[in-house]
């Protein structure tokens, strides 16, 4: 037995060096590379949770401004249709005026015209009456020194 207890006091010595060695030497590295893995993910999972805040907030944001272009293309078309309907409101008082205008020519042309026919009438009334009046008198009545009276005559008519 006293052989075997300098082998377990040599065992100790030893296990006791490989102890202090691996605290010293090699657990302080390994502890390191845990906590720093500890902090990336910790720091991962906080940027995660950032992330998904951002998210929520562009997200918001992105609604909002989608009913803001919901709303402002809804004024564009009110402003579109109040536009339509005013050229053509505008169109149509304009064709008003421009059928008002070709009727009031249309009249006035009538009217020439009508006014150039009567005295187109009348003309020829006072050469029927003087070819007449030649017939009835048997003689000839020269046209050109009674123009005064066939004037008159047709001015009657």
């Amino acid at each position: 037995m006293q052989a075997s207890i300098p082998s377990i006091v040599g065992q100790m010595i030893v296990f006791a060096i490989f102890v202090w060695f691996t605290m010293k030497f090699v657990w302080p590295p390994i502890t390191k590379a845990l906590d720093e893995r500890q902090k990336r993910i910790a720091d991962g999972l906080a940027a995660a949770e950032k992330g998904q805040k951002a998210l929520t907030e562009a997200s918001s944001r992105s609604d909002e401004a989608l009913k803001a272009a919901r709303i402002t293309a809804q004024e564009i078309v009110a402003a579109a249709n109040k536009q339509a309907t005013q050229l053509v409101e505008q169109a149509r008082a304009e064709a008003e005026s421009e059928k008002k205008r070709i009727v009031e020519a249309g009249h006035a042309e009538v009217v020439r015209e009508l006014t150039q026919a009567k005295d187109a009438l009348r003309q020829q009334v006072g050469e029927l009456a003087i070819a007449g009046a030649s017939k009835i008198l048997k003689r000839e009545i020269n046209a050109g020194a009674h123009a005064e009276l066939i004037s008159e005559l047709a001015a009657k008519v």
